[in-house]
């Protein structure tokens, strides 16, 4: 039994399946609501930027940056001169 889940989503136009995991479904819905942009159409975008990969794949690489983008902006920031040293 597969781990990946099959949906069905529009690019360009055109109907296509994909196959990704439940948690990578679950991260590019979230990715789609916090940006208001439809699942198809995000998808497109990623569709047109990846290079030399599956979609699929582009798919992951890209929730994966998106969210480690916004994990990066939400760290605090270390006090200057004082880094190595309890605060």
């Amino acid at each position: 039994m597969s781990t990946l889940v099959n949906r069905n989503i529009t690019l360009k136009g055109r109907r296509t399946s994909l196959r990704l995991e439940p948690d990578m479904w679950e991260a590019l819905f979230e990715i789609c609501v916090r940006e208001n942009c439809p699942i198809g159409e995000l998808c497109t975008q990623i569709d047109e930027s990846k290079e030399d990969s599956s979609l699929t794949a582009a798919i992951r690489v890209y929730i994966l940056i998106y969210f480690r983008n916004a994990a990066a902006s939400e760290r605090p920031v270390k006090p200057q001169g004082v880094v190595g040293k309890a605060i």
